[in-house]
């Protein structure tokens, strides 16, 4: 049985919603893909496209994603050292899904009350 250790969810035998939302779920993992679509950016980068997020959240988020398979990291053996984050082709399979997402949840802030 494959239990995700950040959200309970069986992933293998439970509702595959659950099992997508076990992946991509949490504050920031839905939106770091969305950025990753362009191509690849550095820490930094991706870090100033989030002002809210923490560095510390960032970074685990990140770190999900890759043990996910969602997002490669590369690290660059030079000085300063560089690391960059580029979507796997896997990760890259939730564009068509996340821009659905982008274009329902416009809708709805049009809805809302000015």
């Amino acid at each position: 049985m494959a239990i995700s250790k950040k959200s309970g969810v069986d992933v293998k035998s439970g509702c595959a919603v659950e099992s997508a939302l076990a992946v991509i779920g949490g504050r920031w993992k839905a939106v770091v893909v969305y950025r990753l679509f362009p191509g690849k950016l550095r820490f930094g980068e991706i870090r100033r496209l989030l002002p809210n997020c923490t560095q510390r959240m960032l970074t685990l988020q990140l770190r999900e994603l890759e043990k996910d398979g969602l997002v490669k990291r590369t690290v660059y053996t030079e000085v300063p050292p560089r690391v960059d984050y580029e979507l796997t082709s896997f990760g890259r399979s939730l564009e068509p899904i996340l821009k659905s997402l982008l274009e329902w949840g416009e809708r709805y802030r049009r809805r809302l009350p000015q």
